[in-house]
């Protein structure tokens, strides 16, 4: 290497851009990053980060669970988060610790990530806004259940191997319209599963420097490998995506009034009045 030429320490290679180029924001697809062995990020410093978090920003549970589990029938694994970290490869466990970026190293992290890919989504879909972080630690074989996130996210897999099999975002076939609604007025993220939905997904396996591209409400479940899983999840939120969840639940105070309104359109622009109605009616209290 001469004295002229500089490594490239970027986390995200060139054709990974190019990729999310193509995909970005409604189609899931296979990335790949070049994110080091993080001290942030190994089994100990999780483990403490996982002890500090206040318990809003922590959740698990036994990771044996069926796809398409309640939320009210989850069961405790019987350790605290820091034991569940500890000692993922035999407990059977699935855990992850949310908003990372409140913490001042995580989201240092987490915003360096994000620079990379501003110049691909902010043409596509505005300002990057609201940045979060999440990171999931996952036994063998553990399944995380059927569900869809509001936020635009890209999962980084750091350790193990996991599949995300991943349902078309916006088709009713897989989420009603009833589903989103629930939601996007406070409601659990988890969905309800059928057996007739396998076969409808586009399934995603991840390796250590893979990565998947997740759209807004896509409805998805993971399946991991055969050994401990390390991924993280960097997300952001959009005008887009805001007024989606606000179309929705607009939605849902029309149902609770006797109608019966229809899904909104995946680009919002087109349900701007609507959007814009209710956050108007939010101001003056007309709904919650």
């Amino acid at each position: 290497m001469t004295a002229h030429q500089k490594i490239d320490t970027r986390v995200f290679p060139p054709e990974t851009l190019e990729t999310m180029e193509r995909l970005y924001p409604q189609q899931a697809g296979l990335l790949h990053h070049r994110l080091p062995d993080h001290p942030l990020l190994s089994l100990e410093a999780l483990a403490r980060l996982g002890e500090g978090l206040p318990a809003g920003q922590v959740e698990y549970n036994p990771g044996d669970v069926p796809i398409g589990i309640l939320p009210e029938d989850i069961p405790a694994n019987g350790l605290s988060i820091g034991e569940t970290i500890r000692t993922i490869d035999t407990n059977r466990s699935w855990a992850v610790l949310k908003n990372i970026e409140s913490e001042g190293p995580y989201r240092e992290l987490l915003m360096a990530l994000l620079g990379e890919l501003e110049p691909v989504v902010q043409p596509r879909t505005g300002a990057m806004l609201t940045p979060q972080g999440f990171i999931f630690i996952s036994s063998p074989g553990s399944i995380t259940p059927f569900h869809f996130d509001p936020e635009h996210n890209i999962l980084l897999q750091l350790r193990g191997t996991k599949v995300m099999n991943v349902w078309p975002a916006g088709d009713e076939r897989f989420a009603h319209r009833r589903e989103h609604e629930r939601y996007h007025t406070g409601g659990h993220r988890n969905l309800p599963w059928e057996e007739g939905y396998e076969g409808g997904q586009k399934a995603v396996p991840l390796a250590p420097g893979d990565a998947v591209l997740m759209p807004v409400m896509a409805p998805h479940y993971v399946a991991n490998g055969d050994a401990p899983s390390i991924s993280l999840s960097i997300t952001w939120r959009s005008e887009w995506s805001y007024r989606e969840s606000e179309a929705h639940a607009a939605n849902a105070a029309l149902r609770r009034m006797g109608l019966d309104p229809a899904m909104p359109p995946r680009w919002p622009s087109y349900a701007w009045a609507k959007t814009v109605g209710w956050r108007l009616a939010r101001k003056l209290r007309l709904v919650h």
